[in-house]
Formats: C-alpha cells, sequence, structure tokens
C-alpha cells in the first residue's frame, strides 16, 4: 500500500488499485501518472463524485490505455462509531470567519462538507429534506449549497424512487453550545479524548510515558474492544471497577495456562494463545489509558476544577459562582488551560448579568496566565455570545426547560460530574416530539417533511464532541422510532475548540488591521 504522491521505479507487472478523493490534486497526480504508467493495468475507485471535467481530464491522459475501471465508493468521511462520523478537516477554525475576511478559505470549507453530506447520503442511498439553525450563515449556506446539488446539479444520482418519509438533514452551527466543548469529561471514551486525544480511533501513548512498542499507539474501537463496547459510555468511577474485574480475569486465565502438565494442555494452550495475547494487549492497554487518566485527574485538580465547570453549566448562582472561579484562578494547582475554561463558562453564562465581575475576572486571568491572549474571552462572547445563539443553552428562556431545571434541582443528580446535558439532547428530544421550531430551523426551499421523519442525520459545522456522540447513542438505545447519527467537521475536545478559536481570532485581527 502506497500514498499517491510518492512515484518509485515501474512495475508493469503489477496491478494498481487506486482509492483517492476526487480533490483537483489527486487528479492532477493522477494524470501525470497515467501519462508514465508504473503499473500494467490501473483500477480506479473514488471516494465521491467525478466531476464530467475530470473524467475527460482522465480520459485524455490515459494514452496508453491502462485504465480498465473508474468507479465512485461513496465513503468520503470518516466513520468513528455506528452513529457518528467526522470529516477531520484540517482548517476547521473557518466557520468561525465571516465571508469578507477569508471568501476562498470559506468557500473551500463549505465544498468540502457539501461533499462529505453528499457522500454520506449516497452511502445510506437516500435524499433527505433539510433544515438550517437560522441565527447561522455558514449553516444556511452548506444547507443551501447541498440542496442544490441534490435536488438540481446531481438530481439524477440522488433520485432512489423511495416511498417512505424522507430522512432529516439538520445543519447546526458549533456556536449555538460552545459549553459542551469547553468542559471536562467524565465517561471513558470522551475522557480519554479531552485528556490523551483520540484520532480516527487512534491513542497516540508515545507523548505521555515510556510504554513497550507495541502499546505507544493503541486503537479505541467499538467494532473490535469488547470492553470498550461496554464500557465506552460508562463514568470514570465505575471504569476502575471494570477493569479491576477485567484484570483479575486475565490473571484466572493466566494462572491456568501456568498449569500445563500433559500434550493435551499444551495444544489446548497453543489453541488459545491468540486470544491470550490479544486479552493480554486489551488489559494492559486499559489499564495504562485509565493510570494515565487518573494521574492527569490529581495533578490538574480536575474534580475540584470540574464541579465548579458543572455548575456554571447547570445551575444559577452568579455570586457563587464568581467566587469559586476567582478561588480557583488563585489556587496554584490549576492549569492554565483549565482557568481559561472557566473563566470562558462563567462568562457565557453571565455574560448580561455581571459586566463588573466578568472585567475583574479578566484581569485576573491575564495576570495569572503569561501566555493568554488578550480577548480571547471577548472573541468567544462575539462568536457564540446569548445574542448569537438559537437554542435555550442553559435552559433559562424556555418555560419548559426551566421547568425541568426546577424539577431536577429538587431531586437531585446521581452524579455531580456528568449532571450537564448538551443542547443537542433539547434538539432531539423537539425532532422526536416534533416541535422542532420552523422559524428557528427553516426548510430549504419546498421540500417540507410529510410526517416525522425515520432518520435525522444532524450536522454540527464546526465539530461534534463525544459528550454528544454519548448523547445520540442513548437516544438511539430508548427505540423512538428516530434513528438519528451525528457528524461534524472535526472530533472536538477543549483543546482544539481553544485553538481553532485563537486561529479564528487571529485571522480576524489580520483582516482589520488590512
Amino acid at each position: 500500500m502506497d500514498t499517491i504522491s510518492k512515484s518509485r521505479e515501474p512495475m508493469s507487472h503489477l496491478k494498481a488499485i487506486y482509492f483517492v478523493a476526487p480533490t483537483s490534486e489527486n487528479i492532477q497526480y493522477l494524470r501525470r501518472h497515467l501519462a508514465t504508467p508504473r503499473f500494467g493495468e490501473y483500477h480506479l475507485f473514488f471516494s465521491n463524485i467525478l466531476k464530467d471535467t475530470q473524467i475527460h481530464i482522465l480520459a485524455d491522459s490515459d494514452e496508453h490505455e491502462v485504465v480498465q475501471q473508474v468507479q465512485e465508493f461513496y465513503a468520503d468521511f470518516v466513520a468513528i462509531d455506528p452513529y457518528h462520523f467526522t470529516l477531520n478537516m484540517p482548517s476547521n477554525h473557518v466557520y468561525m470567519l465571516p465571508a469578507v475576511v477569508d471568501h476562498s478559505n470559506l468557500q473551500r470549507f463549505c465544498d468540502r462538507v457539501v461533499d462529505g453530506i453528499a457522500s454520506i447520503f449516497l452511502a445510506l442511498k437516500r435524499r433527505p429534506v433539510i433544515r438550517y439553525q437560522r441565527t447561522s450563515d455558514i449553516a444556511k449556506r452548506i444547507a443551501q449549497e447541498t440542496a442544490k446539488l441534490m435536488y438540481q446539479q446531481e438530481s439524477g444520482l440522488f433520485d432512489f424512487r423511495r416511498t417512505e418519509i424522507s430522512p432529516l438533514l439538520l445543519v447546526i452551527d458549533r456556536r449555538d453550545d460552545p459549553v459542551t466543548p469547553l468542559l471536562n469529561q467524565w465517561t471513558y471514551q470522551a475522557m480519554v479524548h479531552e485528556l490523551i486525544g483520540i484520532q480516527d480511533n487512534k491513542v497516540d501513548l508515545k507523548s505521555i510515558g515510556k510504554f513497550p512498542k507495541d502499546q505507544q499507539e493503541v486503537v479505541l474501537s467499538s467494532e473490535q474492544d469488547g470492553f470498550f463496547k461496554k464500557n465506552m459510555y460508562e463514568n470514570f468511577g465505575d471504569i476502575g471497577m471494570n477493569i479491576k474485574q477485567l484484570v483479575d480475569e486475565f490473571q484466572h486465565i493466566s494462572k491456568s495456562n501456568q498449569n500445563i502438565q500433559t500434550i493435551e494442555d499444551m495444544a489446548k494452550f497453543v489453541d488459545s494463545y491468540p486470544e491470550y495475547r490479544k486479552m493480554h494487549g486489551n488489559v494492559s492497554k486499559h489499564v495504562s489509558l485509565v493510570t494515565e487518566m487518573s494521574k492527569l485527574v490529581e495533578e490538574r485538580k480536575l474534580m475540584l476544577v470540574s464541579q465548579t465547570e458543572q455548575e456554571l453549566a447547570c445551575n444559577g448562582g452568579q455570586m457563587a459562582a464568581f467566587e469559586a472561579v476567582t478561588n480557583l484562578l488563585n489556587n496554584e494547582s490549576v492549569a492554565d488551560i483549565d482557568r481559561l475554561r472557566l473563566v470562558m463558562l462563567y462568562a457565557l453564562r453571565y455574560e448580561k448579568e455581571s459586566p463588573v465581575q466578568l472585567m475583574q475576572l479578566f484581569n485576573k486571568l491575564s495576570s495569572k496566565i503569561a501566555k493568554y491572549k488578550p480577548g480571547l474571552v471577548q472573541f468567544l462572547l462575539k462568536q457564540a455570545g446569548v445574542d448569537k445563539r438559537t437554542g435555550d443553552l442553559f435552559g433559562n428562556r424556555d418555560f419548559l426547560n426551566i421547568a425541568r431545571n426546577m424539577a431536577r434541582g429538587i431531586k437531585g443528580v446521581e452524579n455531580v460530574y456528568t449532571q450537564h446535558q448538551p443542547l443537542l439532547s433539547q434538539t432531539m428530544e423537539s425532532i422526536t416530539k416534533g416541535r422542532l421550531r420552523d422559524v428557528d430551523y427553516p426548510f430549504v426551499g419546498n421540500h417540507f417533511q410529510q410526517g416525522r421523519p425515520q432518520e435525522v442525520i444532524i450536522f454540527i459545522v464546526g465539530g461534534t464532541t463525544y459528550e454528544e456522540s454519548r448523547a445520540v447513542a442513548l437516544q438511539n438505545a430508548t427505540n423512538s422510532g428516530i434513528r438519528f447519527i451525528l457528524g461534524g467537521s472535526v472530533v472536538l475536545n477543549s483543546k482544539r475548540f481553544l485553538k481553532d478559536l485563537e486561529e479564528a481570532q487571529k485571522q480576524a485581527r489580520i483582516s482589520n488591521a488590512i
């Protein structure tokens, strides 16, 4: 297996299979490869729709007639979990910039998102009814361009002649819920991504300590790892107990394997050895991850920090919140990134109620963090403050949400660290009950929903989180008659969200200076 950009000596006795995205760069690479072919045959597979012009370029380049077939296999996305996909977009910050700041990059961003969404629906063999978040220009633009592709430019390709109710595509903006990517996480998959980082279901452990060579990069996939599948949505306290059970089970098997006395025993051990070896790798992988995360929780005083974060996200009480955040800013054990996130959460919650205290926190933050980029919290409010948002993020606008929060306050919560519910949960509930308001989430064109959809794809421009993918999996487990699928431009943790914010702030400043 090789990447398309590498070229080596001719091998005309071999057949080459290419599986590439139909980008203009890849078409140019292929054009050069076909002009001086290395292989005897070329079988070309593309992960998305090929344009007519691209097909002509390939045909004109194939003077040696080595191309045997050209096919489209719609897989221009990364499926992370059964209900969660991502597009892994490198310049994710672009969604925060107005079109006047970086028009060409914004167009490229929109084109890539539209391509990714098209690929998902072609893989599902469905054409959706499309809605978008009214307050977001980029969500509207992506929704309209997707509709144009599916209903006009490539209408024949998307005409699957199916009689059941069309699925719903809902395009929303990350800035409608900036709280979820700022929070510490306490369920297994989300916590690993927040504290260590997951990329395409792989965790790189090289940067955090000395591990044996075969454990420097580990795979966390619910498709291949039974323990992970069972525990990916469990909270941190339960994971510790469950890993202890896994270790006990492994030790029991190890002891029985040590008791080899006959030829039959040896044959049994040899037969079960691959499974034994796999279990050994699995046990050490999960023990390494949980040990490392426990260390970080202790070092960064995350239980203390997270309690205040959850209070800011879920409960009222401005004075108590101000005091708690101030105390944590003064605590030398609290990491800079955690100080910044606390002030951001406070600002999002109380931007209108306590401007004086907010200024005090900004000043405190600047004095505590040497590398703090001035104005970053203000930039977040400009991007995702109360005036910009559609949803009832803190449950204090809508009467039903206020009542629900009061009821939860009276009953108490099971776990103070996991009481936060992403805004997406409310959105899914509204869809399930047929209450998603047309005025907030208009339809594109004259394609309206006839009855309740059975399938809903929610695409978050700016990125998803593992907390949200957990909410989708739990919602699907209720068997409400609707299957939800979540997708986004990237999978965020707080580090990535802050990096995108900083990059957008930098670009906006450069453009203002010009």
